[in-house]
């Protein structure tokens, strides 16, 4: 059963950062892409990052200066960096891959990890 499993929500104040983990319970090598989503109340699930396994990094535009995907190949862990948060980023963040070879085919999510920001 392949998991991928999200750490590091919580509240923070406006300006502030977080950094978001995703463990995963396989080898990176066996996703050709990962990525976090994020979904506000009310609001639909939209893509945050995502990077292939040729390391291809992808950010929703508005993002891109705030946020950093990276991976600890060794951890099998990928990472969100956000910083100078606002409230319109409180959500709830999920972590995504899709897998390649043998797990052709299969998409997995997390379940989840809720970052409020508020004074």
């Amino acid at each position: 059963q392949v998991q991928l499993v999200e750490s590091g929500g919580g509240l923070v104040q406006p300006g502030g950062s977080l950094r978001l983990s995703c463990a995963a319970s396989i080898s990176h090598s066996n996703f050709y892409i990962m990525a976090w989503y994020r979904q506000a109340q009310g609001k639909q699930r939209e893509l945050v990052a995502s990077v292939t396994n040729d390391e291809i990094i992808n950010y929703k535009e508005p993002l891109k200066s705030r946020f950093t995907i990276s991976r600890d190949i060794a951890k099998n862990t990928m990472y969100l960096q956000a910083d100078s948060l606002t409230p319109e980023d409180t959500a709830v963040y999920y972590c995504y891959a899709a897998g390649t070879g043998r797990y052709w085919g299969r998409e997995y999510w997390g379940q989840g990890t809720q970052v409020i920001v508020s004074s």
